[in-house]
């Protein structure tokens, strides 16, 4: 009787599959469990490389979904400060699985967010989306009003959607020591002042994430009976850590974590997917031929390809629509016409990016 070994696919062994190939031709990453057609109904948040999933769903005429359009007459600049078609609903970013779970909470259930402002310069920011708002909100009753619109807008799009794209980013966070609840960025960065006696930071473990993650897809299955959730963890690195360790290091903590999590949901939930972007753009068989020379942004070039065997993988597995690519479907009423490429820096609107204008060759500039 042959053991295992001897009737495995190529794609098994490292030889066959990675180092006798280009690292453009590996191929056969993902298997995915289910088909994500053109007119499937698809909402993206997430972290800053989420943002590059829903501009090549559009780019495609694939059926993405913006609950949270905006006003009209806004400029694509503005629209892009603004934070409008960025992902399916105005929150910003969303780094940290407690975060994601944070919003669904304040969205889908009788639980409100707490009453705390950051002010900076006479005006007001919200601390879980603080960048959503250039130059911060005239009034406190602006921050609010604008907030509920979001919030309804996500539940709109939980309950609207065929398949949730979460982009997982971080693992690092800051926190309001008595309540837990967790800000967008540390106070004091973006906006607020920081107090050290009530803020305090937090590296989110295994056990956290996977409590947080399977609580949010609890509450997404709740509100939509049907819906799928497709995980992916960002490639981008930290921009700074505040572990006290260095940043490569912690880098490499934090997404080994979201990544092995991916993996654990996938395992336990019939309705959740791994798309391995994160794999695609950081792995050394790549070389990292992705990346910029600054070493984390990832290149038009690598974006490209990586949604290239997103759709590829689909059309393997499913055939029909998702072959169709090239082919242009009419956009509905909620969702944004495709807008013209910029540069990484121009196009990527992150809080945490922010952060490296503290690096100490940065202070005085």
């Amino acid at each position: 009787m042959p053991h295992p070994y001897e009737t495995l696919p190529d794609h098994s062994f490292w030889r066959s599959a990675v180092a006798d190939r280009d690292a453009l031709e590996i191929a056969g990453l993902w298997a995915p469990r289910f088909p994500i057609k053109r007119r499937t109904r698809i909402v993206t948040a997430g972290s800053c490389f989420a943002q590059h999933f829903s501009k090549a769903l559009v780019a495609r005429r694939y059926r993405w979904l913006d609950f949270e359009p905006g006003p009209a007459g806004l400029t694509a600049e503005q629209r892009r400060d603004y934070h409008y078609g960025t992902f399916s609903f105005r929150t910003g970013n969303i780094y940290t699985p407690r975060m994601l779970l944070q919003w669904l909470t304040w969205a889908l259930t009788e639980a409100r967010p707490p009453e705390e402002v950051w002010e900076r310069n006479g005006r007001y920011y919200d601390p879980f989306r603080p960048g959503v708002e250039p130059g911060g909100y005239v009034s406190l009753e602006e921050l609010v009003q604008s907030r509920s619109e979001t919030l309804a807008a996500i539940a709109a799009a939980v309950r609207g959607a065929q398949v949730f794209v979460f982009t997982m980013g971080l693992t690092e966070a800051w926190q309001d020591r008595a309540t837990g609840v967790e800000y967008a960025v540390c106070p004091g960065t973006v906006a607020g002042e920081f107090d050290a006696d009530r803020h305090g930071f937090v590296n989110h473990g295994f056990g956290a994430l996977m409590g947080d993650m399977t609580a949010a897809l609890r509450l997404l299955f709740r509100a939509n009976r049907g819906l799928k959730v497709l995980l992916t963890v960002s490639p981008v690195p930290l921009t700074a850590t505040a572990t006290g360790g260095h940043v490569l290091t912690a880098t490499s903590h934090s997404k080994s974590l979201l990544r092995a999590v991916a993996s654990e949901l996938v395992e336990g939930q019939t309705r959740v997917d791994y798309f391995p972007s994160y794999e695609i753009i950081t792995h050394p068989a790549y070389r990292g031929r992705f990346f910029a020379p600054n070493l984390r942004s990832v290149l038009p070039e690598g974006v490209d390809h990586v949604m290239a065997q997103f759709f590829r993988d689909q059309m393997v597995a499913f055939g029909g629509e998702a072959a169709a690519a090239s082919v242009p479907a009419p956009l509905p009423a909620v969702e944004e016409a495709p807008e013209p490429e910029l540069t990484e820096a121009e196009e990527l609107r992150c809080e945490e990016e922010l952060l490296a204008a503290f690096a100490p060759d940065r202070r005085h500039d």
